[in-house]
């Protein structure tokens, strides 16, 4: 994967999860307990050995600046390669919305490399992937693009691109769709191509009039290149919803996902480090299938929720079906279900907050209830 550079679009729409990203790109929502959502991208590119990676910033870039400095918690802080910030396009007479105008912008990223080949990926999908796999696809079919893609294993709402094959893994058809079937072959915005290629699509489009990587330019040249698909066959989340973020969070739950994601002897994935003290469990704690980080104080019950470092849950409060963001503080008495909080809430003494599972009540940063 030397020959490779990477490249990290955190331009992920925050329509659908507006309370959350308000002010923070999607790619810096909380994961897990103790992670973000951009550590996946990261770490799965180091991993792999792509020693030297583009983020593409987002419009609202201080929580991924502060989380990833200098990159050196990934191995990115390095004399030669390593890590580089590739800023949006300046404010220009140019209204477009999309990726295209910043990819643009930041070509020569790509282009002056000493890289044969330009591994591009979107920032907010939830997965741990060997990305040598996917080079040693791309070299021996013979394509000049390929992309990644997951079978669906459920039916899912949402904007995405599906694809056809053949039986040798060569893309036939790609659509947009509002939504897929379970079965249908959905692509994880990551695509391999060579340097040229990847430039020759990224200008060509934009200067075109394009405005979307993925429908403008991959979509708009399929009859120019030949695109093969590899397929991961492990767990993917993609962060695009409110509901997403709280089903890919609680998904960690589950034993086998989290082993996945996160006990892969040979492709850990990285974070920031911070320094907290053990989690502190009372007298009066009770705690059920739960994600618990460092720095926590558990008096009352936690159940099926994941909580990050430093959130306090006080005597006779119930936590159930919950995600918890950093100082989060449940006082006694409260009972919180089916409730996304953001950083520095409180709930005071005996409140009462419930929302349903599908639709889960959002506290946003800082409030007081």
């Amino acid at each position: 994967m030397k020959t490779v550079v990477g490249i990290v679009n955190l331009q992920e729409s925050n329509e659908l999860l507006r309370e959350l990203a308000a002010t923070r790109a999607v790619e810096a929502l909380p994961f897990a307990g103790r992670y973000r959502v951009v550590d996946f991208s990261l770490s799965n590119m180091i991993n792999s050995g792509v020693n030297s990676v583009g983020l593409m910033l987002p419009d609202y870039s201080r929580a991924i600046l502060d989380h990833i400095r200098s990159g050196k918690d990934w191995d990115l802080a390095r004399r030669r390669d390593g890590l580089t910030y590739l800023p949006a396009a300046l404010p220009s007479n140019d209204a477009r919305k999309g990726d295209l105008k910043d990819i643009y912008a930041n070509l020569d990223f790509a282009e002056l490399s000493d890289k044969k080949y330009v591994l591009f990926v979107n920032g907010s999908y939830v997965y741990n992937i060997d990305f040598q796999k996917v080079l040693d696809f791309h070299k021996d079919s013979g394509s000049d693009i390929t992309m990644i893609y997951k079978t669906v294993d459920e039916d899912k709402e949402g904007h995405t691109v599906t694809i056809e094959t053949s039986p040798n893994g060569v893309v036939t058809d790609l659509a947009e769709s509002n939504g897929v079937k379970k079965g249908a072959k959905a692509v994880l915005s990551a695509y391999l191509m060579p340097v040229p290629t990847f430039a020759y699509i990224v200008r060509s489009t934009y200067e075109r009039g394009g405005q979307d990587f993925l429908i403008d330019g991959i979509i708009r040249h399929s009859g120019e290149h030949k695109i093969s698909a590899y397929e991961h066959k492990g767990y993917v989340a993609r962060i695009n919803s409110t509901a997403a973020y709280y089903k890919a969070n609680r998904d960690c739950l589950n034993p086998e996902v989290w082993e996945e994601l996160f006990m892969q002897p040979d492709r850990p994935i990285s974070t920031k480090v911070k320094d907290e003290v053990p989690v502190q469990y009372k007298e009066t704690a009770e705690v059920k299938n739960s994600l618990i980080a460092n720095g926590c104080e558990i008096r009352g019950r936690v159940e099926n929720s994941i909580l990050f470092r430093g959130v306090k849950v006080g005597k006779g409060a119930v936590v159930k079906d919950a995600i918890l963001m950093q100082r989060c503080d449940i006082q006694d008495g409260a009972r919180v279900e089916n409730i996304i909080c953001d950083k520095n809430v409180i709930i005071t003494k005996n409140r009462w907050l419930k929302g349903v599972e599908t639709f889960p009540y959002i506290v946003t940063k800082n409030a007081r209830i």
